[in-house]
């Protein structure tokens, strides 16, 4: 192997100037950062790249195949559906990812939106600064219903390593657990179909890749069998739930409010149905769920180890 030359293709979707990336310029004698890199562009920074760093970029055959020198891809994230892998693994090329890293960020994003729910923490909020507490008859103001947590019941769709340590928090909170049996699965102990779960539950949270069998596997039909107060959480993936049913639903009140942290399309469209104006008790955050500052250090840190590991020769967190 010759000299080694790094390039990351966007490193601003991971880095704001605020990580310690010492160790990953450290790892290759040589380093091109791009903040971002537009599909035109890909082909020509790649070409004589022996590492290539990438967390959106499509890195597709066409410009893989002109990348004489590559030898190593590391995806800056879990998700692999940015980087053609039959091409990469026909081109001899390994690709690697990152397992694990946002956990304890989504976890808490995914508590912050279920409390800021049941709280009513925006209504109220809202009703201070407009001076509507600053009228009160009384000491509080008592305008929103308030839920508590305590004795709810979590359904959760996807029971990895995301929907395990929502679980755990969950029963901090003195809430009962639920699991979704996955979709087109043999039914496994413990798991509940869905159509049985969704009457059950008070608060549903998606934590299921999106594919064939998950994309729009919350839609009408499934938003109707919920309970009026029921809420949703999705910091999963956009498409697995149909963004128009659930816009129709929470203007209709067939259930109790949502929060969500993706969208089908990112950035989002002008067209989008849960940006429309009038959508009662609806919290929508821009992809953020995963981004603390320490979730995105360990994903640079996740990183260098698997550009360490590959010049070991040893494998680590290798998808092909």
């Amino acid at each position: 192997m010759n000299r080694l030359n790094g390039v990351f293709l966007d490193l601003e979707t991971v880095d704001q100037t605020d990580l310690n990336l010492c160790n990953l310029k450290q790892a290759l004698p040589h380093w091109d950062f791009y903040s971002a890199t537009a599909a035109v562009e890909t082909a020509e920074r790649i070409q004589n790249a022996t590492v290539v760093i990438s967390n959106k970029v499509i890195l597709d055959r066409n410009s893989l195949s002109q990348a004489k020198q590559l030898r190593l891809i590391c995806i800056a994230a879990t998700g692999t559906n940015n980087v053609d892998l039959r091409a990469a693994h026909n081109l001899g090329i390994a690709v690697t990812n990152v397992t694990g890293y946002a956990t304890p960020s989504v976890v808490q994003h995914v508590f912050s939106m279920m409390l800021a729910l049941t709280t009513q923490l925006k209504s109220y909020s809202q009703a201070v600064v407009e001076g509507v507490w600053q009228q009160s008859s009384q000491f509080c103001l008592l305008n929103f219903p308030i839920h508590e947590l305590a004795g709810k019941n979590l359904g959760i769709i996807g029971y990895g390593e995301l929907g395990r340590a929502v679980a755990d928090v969950a029963k901090a909170f003195g809430m009962k657990i639920l699991i979704a049996q996955r979709p087109g699965a043999d039914l496994q102990p413990g798991r509940i179909p869905l159509k049985a779960l969704l009457p059950q539950v008070d608060v549903l949270s998606l934590h299921c890749p999106l594919a064939d069998n998950t994309e729009n596997l919350i839609g009408k039909q499934e938003l109707a069998m919920m309970k009026r107060e029921a809420l949703l959480i999705n910091t999963a993936r956009g498409g697995i739930v149909d963004e128009a049913a659930l816009a129709s639903a929470l203007r209709l009140g067939a259930i109790g409010g949502a929060g969500v942290d993706v969208l089908f399309q990112e950035p989002p469209m002008k067209d989008c149905p849960l940006l429309e104006s009038g959508i009662p008790n609806l919290i929508v955050t821009p992809h953020i769920a995963w981004a603390s500052r320490e979730s995105r250090q360990r994903l640079v840190d996740g990183l260098v180890a698997n550009i360490e590991a590959y010049l070991q020769g040893k494998t680590k967190n290798l998808v092909i």
